[in-house]
C-alpha cells in the first residue's frame, strides 16, 4: 500500500485493494491592502496583512475500490460542522503553517448498488488555513 497523503484521518492511498485519491489540487493565497484617498494626490496603498491561504481538491471514494463511501462522507461532514482543524499532507510534505478547516464541500453521487446503497461518489472540498 502506498499512502499518498491525508486530510485529518482520511488517507489518500493506492494499493491492490484500495484506491482513494485526490485530483485537481489548487492552492491560493492573497494579500490585503487598504487604499487611502488623499486630496488632490494619488491614493496611497498600504499593505495590511495576508488572508488565510485556501486549498481545494477533488477526491473519489469508491466501494468497488475498497472504500466505505458513506463512512468517508460522514467524516467530512463532521470535520466541517465541528470546525475541526485538520492536518493536510500530500506526499511527504505537510501543507500550511499549522492546520486547515474544511469550509465547504460538494458531493456528486455517481454509482449505486442494487439495494440503493452509494457505491461511488466524487467529492470536492475547499479548505481555509487555520493559524493558532
Amino acid at each position: 500500500m502506498a499512502v499518498v497523503g491525508c486530510l485529518g484521518d482520511i488517507a489518500f492511498e493506492v494499493s491492490s485493494k484500495t484506491v482513494s485519491s485526490l485530483q485537481d489540487v489548487k492552492w491560493s493565497g492573497s494579500a490585503r491592502y487598504a487604499v487611502h484617498q488623499r486630496h488632490l494626490q494619488n491614493a496611497l496603498t498600504e499593505f495590511t496583512g495576508l488572508d488565510p491561504d485556501k486549498m481545494s481538491f477533488a477526491m473519489t471514494f469508491s466501494y468497488l475500490l475498497g472504500v466505505d463511501v458513506m463512512k468517508q462522507l460522514v467524516r467530512l461532514w463532521e470535520y466541517e460542522r465541528k470546525a475541526l482543524p485538520l492536518s493536510l499532507v500530500i506526499g511527504s510534505k505537510a501543507y500550511g503553517k499549522y492546520r486547515w478547516n474544511l469550509v465547504s464541500h460538494t458531493v456528486q453521487f455517481e454509482n449505486y448498488g442494487p439495494d440503493g446503497s452509494l457505491l461511488t461518489a466524487g467529492v470536492s472540498v475547499e479548505l481555509q488555513e487555520y493559524i493558532k
